[in-house]
Formats: C-alpha cells, structure tokens, sequence
C-alpha cells in the first residue's frame, strides 16, 4: 500500500518506519520543517531503541520518504493517518488543532476517494469532528470524494515502540464501513498473530474511549503500588515481596505494579487528565482516577521526603548524585518526569546536584536552563564525586550493577535513595551504604 502518515512524533515516526520495513511505501509529513530536513538527512529528534536503524533502512530502500508538503502528503496514498500531537492542559482540555489542521488540508488537497485514520490519542467523538472538517473542506471546493474516517489507537510505549509496532499485543479498528476496516485488517496482517483475538473491530467512539481506559487501569494500578508502598513503609513490609506475591495472581499479573518514584511521560498524566476532564463536563466525575493523581503527586516528592529523614531536614548546601532524568529508561522524553519534581524541591531546599542521564541530558537543560546549582555529569561516576549521597530516579541498563564499594567510599555520606527499588537492599548495607528504597522498610524504620 502506499500510506500518508501525519506526524513525525515517535509514534508517527515508528509507525513509519515500521510500515516501511513492511513493504508499504510511506510518506511521513510534519510541519516542523527542520526535524524533516534533519530525517532526510538520517538525523533522528530523538531517542528510540532501533529505530535510527529502521529509519535509515527505509531511505536507502525508498520506502520511507519525509516532507513538510501537507498538500502532498494529503494526496499521497491510499490511507492518511493522523498522529499529530494532542497535548492537555492542566485541566486536561485537548488540544486537538493540530488534528483539525491535518483533517482541514486533507480536505482541501484531496483529489481522490480515501480513508483517513485518527491515531492521535483523542477524545471521545473527535473522529466526527474531523469527518466533519473533512466535509466542510471537501463542500467548499464542490469537491465530491469519499472519505471515510476510521479510528485507530496507538499502543506504542516509548523505550519499546519499535518492538510494540512490529509485535502488537492487540489492534483496535473503530469503523462501520467494510473497505476501510478490510484495508486496516490487511495493513497489519503482517503483525499480528492471531487475527482472531488481536484485531478488535468496534464502533469509533469505543474505540477512542479503549485508549483513555487503558491508560487509565495503567495509572491506577501505578498509584496502588505506589499507595501500598507506604503502608509497607510503615508496617515494616517489603513491597516488592508483596508485588511478587499479588503478580502471580493471574486475576492481576505482575505488569505496572512496580513502586517507584511516580509516573511520568507522555501519556499516562496526560490522558487521565483528560479523560477526568471529559467525564466532569458529562456529570460523571471519575473518583477513581482523582485519587489516582493525588497519589501520583504525592508520590513523586516521595524521594525528597526520605532524604529530609535522612537529613534531619537539613538539606540546604548539600551535593545530591542524581542518576536518571528521563520519566522512563530508553527514551529522552522529560515529560512530566519524577526527576522535574525532585530537582525543583531540592533546589528550593538550598541543594545542589550533580546529575547524569545517558540520553535526557539536552531536553533536561532547555527544561531547567543554566543554574549554578546543577552540574551536568558525563559519566555516572563523575556525578558521584563530591556529593553527599546518591538518589536513583530511572532505572537505565548502565545503572543496574553499580561499584557499590566505589559508591561507599566516594560519597560524603553514604546512603542510596532508590526511586526504582533497582538495588537489593541488604547489599547495598553490606557494602556500608544506608538504603532507602520505595516501601522497603528498611533504613526509614531504624
């Protein structure tokens, strides 16, 4: 097929790619046109396992072309996806002008029949918003062309999202019209399985409210291990004997039940915002996911609680070793990130820190701008150098088997604050470091 895809984010890029290495021929269009020049140069705008890899493989074969033409890209191909971002505010309203825009263009520019997809993460009813704009579009300039709008649902998590797409655990369709649901039924037949079970055809709205609810059972279950933590805290309890012992439940499994120092990104803020938003305007507040947020705040000034215990509440001109600034491993996004939290709430306190992050340096520096209180580390170690203990706030592959005995005897005062629960705490002791992990119950206890 030859596919248009609106938006070169890392799931519009990696789906892309993805469809690229398919076979398809693809044209991936985004109105920033220095991240497209820099794509067609083979310059990636950001951090994604192996997708700089399946991107330059789709250029040198042909499959994969990028422009800042909307015109072209809305007359390209026999489908149009948009997966423009659909950022929320802190009220969680939707801002969905960038979909309109994509929906307003392909109406303008289309010379032919088409069926245009919606996989920008939106809310419930913006399919018919869109089939309306195209309408209108299409009516202003006498224009007779069917298009059909479809609805289909990304689930790529950032750090995996070339695996995700090549490998999709279930594919979601919200359609009513038979061509356009046997053309997405074919685009993916190379990546599922079991058609049977993982290609789910519904009608557009489930389909739209499918994102949001998943999103949302992924932050709750998050916000309960995170709750739970602190009563192991206080019980003296390990949580992660309890996640062991409630994953092997098969009635819950063990996924997104980790404690750690909150959830972050992207999406999951994102989408429960909003999604409590939407239901607040219909009357059904979402009581739920309210106590959802709270818990997630809460929890990402956890790691600063256990250093003012750790202090006595006398932080002010201590070095704290940062590890990790990414909301997540594998990824450079500083959306919405623990280590935000963390770093402002120290810097209030009179902290400084030294920080390292393999990938989220960059993004981290034009958030927080240049400070006197802040060094940027290029090595793990060299953050550790003249600091006063060590806080963990993503859980990186470099940072997994650290020189506990060098952690020991390079810090002022040795402690490990794990916002992860990475490191075994009897180790971590054994070595002559103080522990304090999430729901431990350890070094918060003596």
């Amino acid at each position: 097929m030859k596919l248009a895809i609106f938006g070169a984010g890392y799931v519009g890029l990696s789906f892309a790619a993805c469809m690229a290495e398919a076979g398809h021929e693809v044209l991936c269009a985004d109105a920033d046109a220095a991240r497209i020049e820099g794509l067609q140069q083979g310059r990636m705008p950001l951090h994604e396992p192996g997708l700089e890899a399946l991107v330059a493989a789709g250029l040198s074969t042909g499959k994969l072309r990028f422009t800042a033409d909307e015109r072209a890209a809305s007359l390209y191909g026999d489908a149009l996806f948009i997966v423009v971002n659909t950022p929320a505010d802190a009220q969680g309203d939707v801002d969905l002008r960038h979909v309109m825009a994509v929906a307003r263009s392909i109406g303008q520019h289309r010379d032919r029949d088409a069926v245009v997809v919606c996989k920008s993460t939106a809310p419930v009813g913006t399919a018919e918003q869109v089939e309306a704009v195209l309408r209108a579009a299409l009516s202003q300039r006498g224009a007779a062309h069917r298009i059909t709008v479809a609805v289909n649902p990304e689930f790529l998590r950032e750090g995996s999202a070339v695996r995700d797409c090549r490998q999709p655990d279930r594919v979601v369709i919200g359609a009513a019209d038979p061509a356009a649901i046997d053309l997405l039924a074919r685009l993916y037949e190379p990546f599922v399985r079991d058609p049977a079970k993982q290609l789910l055809v519904m009608d557009r709205r489930s389909a739209e409210l499918t994102k949001y609810a998943a999103n949302a059972m992924l932050a709750t279950r998050i916000s309960f291990m995170n709750e739970m933590a602190r009563v192991a805290e206080q019980a003296g309890a390990d949580i992660e004997m309890v996640r062991r012992g409630i994953g092997s439940d098969r009635r819950i499994g063990p996924d997104f039940l980790q404690a750690g120092a909150g959830y972050g990104g992207s999406c999951l803020a994102k989408d429960v915002r909003a999604l409590r938003h939407a239901a607040d305007r219909e009357g059904q507040p979402l009581r739920i996911l309210a106590a959802v947020e709270t818990a997630n705040h809460e929890q990402k000034g956890r790691l600063f609680e256990l250093m003012t215990h750790h202090f006595e509440g006398r932080i002010a001109n201590k070095t704290i070793a940062l590890w990790g600034l990414a909301f997540k491993p594998d990824t450079d996004d500083m959306r919405d990130a623990p280590s935000l939290v963390l770093l402002e709430r120290l810097w209030a306190a009179g902290a400084h820190v030294q920080v390292h992050d393999p990938a989220a340096m960059p993004n981290a520096r034009a958030i927080v701008g240049e400070r006197a209180d802040v060094r940027w580390c290029d090595t793990p170690e060299d953050a550790l150098q003249g600091a006063d203990v060590l806080a963990l706030v993503t859980e990186w592959p470099v940072f997994r088997r650290p020189d506990l005995a060098r952690i020991a005897s390079t810090l002022k005062v040795p402690a490990i604050f794990d916002g992860r629960n990475l490191y075994d705490a009897a180790e971590v002791e054994a070595a002559g470091i103080a522990y304090y992990g999430i729901g431990r119950g350890r070094s918060v206890r003596r």
